[in-house]
C-alpha cells in the first residue's frame, strides 16, 4: 500500500496525515472546507517545524513530507487510487455512514476502509457498504506525530488479512497497533471516560476542586495530565459524545454522563477549543487558571 486518502483535515485528520507523509506514503488529504484544509496544512507545518528544532528531523525531511501531500475538497477525486481511506471527521454517526457509503461507491474494490473513530462501532460503519471484510478501525491517539498507540478495531466481518496489514503498515509509521474487538468505546475510551466522567461528578458533588482532582490524579497516579485538564485537550462535546454511546451500547447506568458535562457542552464550555472549560484558556500565560464557576 502506498497511496493514502485522510478524510478530514482537523486535529486528527491532519495528524494522521502529517504520520503516512513523513514515513514516505502519498498522502490525499480530504475535506470540503478549502480553509480547513489550508489550516490543516499550515498546523502539519508547524508541527514539521517543531521537529526539526527538536532536531528529529531535517529541512530535507520537511519539505519532502509536505510534498507528499496533495488537497482535495472532493472526495471523488482525492480517494481515486487509494489503497487505503482513512476517515478521521466529526465523531457523528449519520456523518460516518455517509462518507462510508459515498467512498464504498467510489473507491476501487481492493480499497481497504479504515475509520479513526473513537466509539462508533465499525460493524455498523462496514454495514453500509458492500465489503464489510475491508472495513477496519486505526483509532490514533492525539497528538498523532507524538503519540505511539494505534487501537486496530476489527468489525464482525473484518478479514484476518485486512487485519494483518493493517497492524504491519501501523508499524511503519512507527507506531504500536494493538487490536481489540468491536464493542462500545473500544478498550481506551471504555476505560478512560468513565474516569473522566467520575472527576466530572466529583466537581460536580463538591467533594473537590479541580486543581485538587487533577493534581491527586497526576501526584499520586503518575497521569502526565489530570482528567479534567484531559478532557478539556480531548473537547468536552466529544467526551460527551463517547459516552452517550457507551450508555446507549452498553445499557449501563455506570456511563451516564454527568450534568455538569452535559450543561458545560450545551454553553459552549467544550475545553480548549472554546478557550475554556474546566480551565480558562484565555487568561495569556503558560499557566493553567481554573475556570471560574461551575454551576450545577
Amino acid at each position: 500500500m502506498e497511496n493514502i486518502a485522510v478524510i478530514g483535515s482537523g486535529t486528527m485528520g491532519n495528524g494522521i496525515a502529517h504520520v503516512f507523509a513523513q514515513n514516505g506514503f502519498k498522502v490525499s488529504l480530504i475535506d470540503i472546507s478549502e480553509a480547513a484544509l489550508e489550516k490543516g496544512m499550515a498546523t502539519i507545518a508547524k508541527n514539521l517545524d517543531r521537529q526539526v528544532k527538536k532536531e528529529k528531523i531535517d529541512e530535507a525531511k520537511k519539505t519532502e513530507t509536505l510534498n507528499n501531500i496533495t488537497t482535495f475538497t472532493s472526495v471523488k477525486e482525492g480517494a481515486k487510487g487509494a489503497d487505503l481511506v482513512v476517515e478521521a471527521a466529526t465523531e457523528n454517526t449519520d456523518l460516518k455512514l455517509k462518507i462510508f457509503k459515498e467512498l464504498d461507491e467510489v473507491c476501487d474494490e481492493k480499497t481497504i476502509l479504515a475509520s479513526n473513530t473513537s466509539s462508533i462501532s465499525i460493524t455498523k460503519i462496514a454495514s453500509v457498504t458492500n465489503r464489510p471484510e475491508k472495513v477496519i478501525g486505526m483509532h490514533f491517539m492525539n497528538p498523532v506525530p507524538v503519540m505511539k498507540l494505534v487501537e486496530i478495531i476489527r468489525g464482525y466481518s473484518t478479514s484476518d488479512e485486512v487485519t494483518e496489514r493493517i497492524m504491519e503498515m501501523s508499524k511503519k509509521l512507527g507506531k504500536i497497533p494493538e487490536e481489540v474487538n468491536d464493542y462500545p468505546g473500544f478498550i481506551a475510551n471504555r476505560i478512560l471516560m468513565p474516569m473522566i466522567n467520575e472527576a466530572i461528578f466529583s466537581l460536580f458533588e463538591g467533594v473537590a476542586g479541580v486543581k485538587e482532582i487533577d493534581s491527586v490524579m497526576k501526584l499520586g497516579m503518575a497521569h502526565p495530565m489530570g482528567p479534567l485538564q484531559l478532557a478539556d485537550f480531548i473537547g468536552l462535546d466529544v467526551c460527551l459524545s463517547i459516552l452517550n454511546v457507551l450508555h446507549d451500547g452498553l445499557g449501563d447506568p455506570k456511563y451516564r454522563p454527568c450534568p455538569l458535562l452535559i450543561n458545560m457542552v450545551q454553553a459552549g464550555k467544550l475545553g480548549a477549543k472554546s478557550g475554556e472549560g474546566f480551565y480558562d484558556y484565555g487568561h495569556g500565560t503558560k499557566d493553567l487558571v481554573v475556570a471560574s464557576t461551575f454551576k450545577k
